[in-house]
């Protein structure tokens, strides 16, 4: 199989598509062919990533409906069709930890990054998707939707649950219309935004790491390829899925010694 054409002609929104898993999975996507369309809310970056794999930058607010409104819709006119919908934009800022002392205005803030986005984008998509009768909608969900943490981030974790919850709804409720909605669930990621979080909190870090039976953190381009096979004809059974790619840290009792 080539893999350099199991995407090609398809157009992919990539929101956060600036960095990290985003930016990993934008590069996997045009080097398997597709054109790619980074959505992000900073602009030189998302310039800098969108001539890095020769595709276009959109700028959104994914927390915004008519922002984000604006931005399928007009790829969806301008390129004339919306194949793939990766809704991977997110934050995990350092005021939401403990429910202890998480305010509101974090939680608030992270639910409408993380979870509000979600639905905005993955209802704009499915108005272009369900006439056309076909696409796929990879929204970014993680462990933590599945297992609890002692070292809580109480909005992220709930917000992720909420994501992992409507991809299920909305993968069962279109699969009849040709369009599959799957989560992807990733394990800790070596990204930029981990790094600053446990750079800050060495400690911390380890208690994390300690749990995962791969004994590392992932690598951002390990979840981008586990992206390209939802959003390609190979996963063409696969919907309404928890997708998890977390090296073993959910199914972990004790790890390896």
């Amino acid at each position: 199989m080539d893999l350099t054409k199991r995407l090609a002609d398809r157009v992919a929104i990539v929101t956060g598509g600036a960095s990290g898993i985003g930016l990993a999975t934008a590069r996997r996507f045009a080097a398997e062919g597709a054109r790619v369309v980074i959505a992000d809310v900073d602009p030189a970056s998302g310039e800098r990533a969108a001539a890095e794999v020769d595709g276009l930058f959109r700028p959104v607010d994914v927390a915004d409906e008519a922002s984000v409104n604006q931005l399928f819709d007009s790829v969806a006119g301008d390129l004339g069709r919306l194949d793939i919908a990766f809704n991977n934009a997110g934050i995990s800022p350092a005021d939401d930890d403990s429910i202890e002392t998480t305010e509101l205005p974090a939680w608030d803030r992270v639910q409408d990054v993380n979870l509000k986005s979600v639905y905005l984008c993955s209802r704009a998509a499915l108005r272009h998707m369900v006439p056309a009768g076909h696409g796929s909608i990879i929204n970014t969900a993680s462990f933590v939707a599945l297992l609890g943490s002692a070292t809580s981030q109480i909005s992220y974790t709930a917000s992720k649950g909420g994501v992992l919850a409507l991809t299920r709804e909305l993968g069962v409720q279109f699969a009849r219309q040709g369009i599959r909605v799957n989560a992807l669930c990733p394990g800790p990621v070596n990204t930029p935004l981990l790094r600053e979080l446990f750079a800050k909190d060495p400690e911390r870090a380890q208690r994390r790491l300690i749990h995962v039976p791969m004994g590392r953190f992932a690598e951002p381009e390990e979840m981008a390829a586990a992206v390209a096979f939802l959003a390609s004809d190979d996963a063409s059974f696969i919907t309404a899925t928890a997708f998890v790619v977390d090296g073993g840290i959910t199914n972990a009792y004790v790890t390896p010694l």
